[in-house]
């Protein structure tokens, strides 16, 4: 195996924590927002901006992973099935939760409310990412999948 090869091949690791991280930022910049928020049409627009923002990002991470990504670690590493399942458990529970905050900030709930939302998603979405880094970074290690990271770990 060449120097590139092996690159490549740790990548899909390095890949998957970058974008963890960057979800992470999405989060606290979407709950800062609505901790800062002033009254006012500008400041609702700026919310719904980092809100929907932040939703579609953790939605085509997990879309990503489940269509790409974790079929060809099931294909590679059939001992890891269980985990995946497991993962995309938590992907149908994380699309559920994110439902309910789309739905909240798109009917102007209150900042309490919207923070209710967030805080629910947050816990559930760490809870998933260190699961996730926990089981599958070892793996992801020696994956040979030649696909577009942004096919396999969604748009960010």
């Amino acid at each position: 195996m060449t120097e590139r090869e092996t690159t490549r091949l740790i990548a899909w690791s390095q890949e998957l924590r970058q974008v963890h991280h960057r979800l992470r930022e999405a989060l606290s910049a979407t709950r800062a927002s609505l901790a800062e928020g002033t009254p006012g049409e500008a400041a609702t627009r700026e919310l719904l901006l980092y809100c929907h923002g932040f939703c579609a990002a953790l939605d085509g991470h997990h879309r990503g992973e489940d269509r790409t990504l974790f079929p060809a670690i099931a294909a590679a590493h059939p001992e890891s099935r269980p985990v995946l399942r497991s993962l995309e458990q938590d992907h149908s529970m994380i699309a559920h939760l994110l439902g309910g905050l789309r739905a909240a900030v798109d009917r102007a709930a209150p900042p309490e409310e919207l923070d209710r939302h967030l805080e629910g998603v947050a816990a559930i979405m760490e809870s998933h990412f260190r699961y996730e880094e926990k089981r599958l970074l070892t793996v992801l290690e020696t994956l040979e999948l030649a696909a577009d990271p942004r096919e396999a770990l969604g748009p960010l």
